[in-house]
C-alpha cells in the first residue's frame, strides 16, 4: 500500500495496473465489503494497522483471484480486528477463493482451515484437519 495515496487511489491504481475496465466501480465495491468506505478519501498512512491489513486484502482481491496467500494476516490486530479479518477470511472461503494462510496462532488455523499442515524446521511434521490432529495428542495435552 502506499502511504501517501488515500485507499480509493490505492484500490483504482491497482485496477488500473490490472488493465480491469471498471477499476472505479471495483474499487468503490470493495471500499464497501471491508468496511472502509469512510475512510476511502484519507491518505493510507493515516490508517490504524487493522484497516492497513484490510486494505491490503482488497488490493490483492481486486482482480477476483481465485487463489490468495495470506501470511499471518491478523498478527497485531486487536481483538475485534482479529476477529472481523477472520470474517473476511470466511466468507472468501465461501464464495470460491482458495486460501492459503500462515499463522502462529492455533485457534486461529482450528477456526479457518480446512486443512492444516504443521512446520517444523521447514519441514511438515504433521497435517490433516483439525480434528485429526487433535485426535494424535494424547488427551489433556496440548
Amino acid at each position: 500500500m502506499d502511504e501517501i495515496l488515500t485507499g480509493r487511489e490505492n484500490l483504482r491504481l491497482v485496477g488500473k495496473l490490472r488493465h480491469l475496465p471498471n477499476a472505479n466501480s471495483k474499487a468503490v465495491e470493495l471500499l464497501k465489503r471491508f468496511d472502509l468506505f469512510d475512510a476511502a478519501d484519507r491518505r493510507g498512512a493515516t490508517y490504524s494497522g487493522g484497516m492497513r491489513r484490510k486494505l491490503d486484502l482488497a488490493m490483492s482481491l481486486i482482480g477476483s483471484p481465485s487463489l490468495v496467500f495470506l501470511d499471518e494476516p491478523t498478527t497485531g490486530l486487536d481483538p475485534q480486528g482479529r476477529i472481523a479479518m477472520w470474517e473476511i477470511i470466511k466468507d472468501l472461503s465461501q464464495t470460491g477463493v482458495t486460501v492459503f494462510l500462515t499463522t502462529q496462532y492455533l485457534d486461529e488455523a482450528d477456526q479457518l482451515a480446512d486443512h492444516i499442515a504443521i512446520l517444523n524446521e521447514g519441514k511438515i511434521v504433521a497435517e490433516g484437519t483439525s480434528a485429526e490432529l487433535k485426535s494424535l495428542i494424547p488427551p489433556g495435552h496440548i
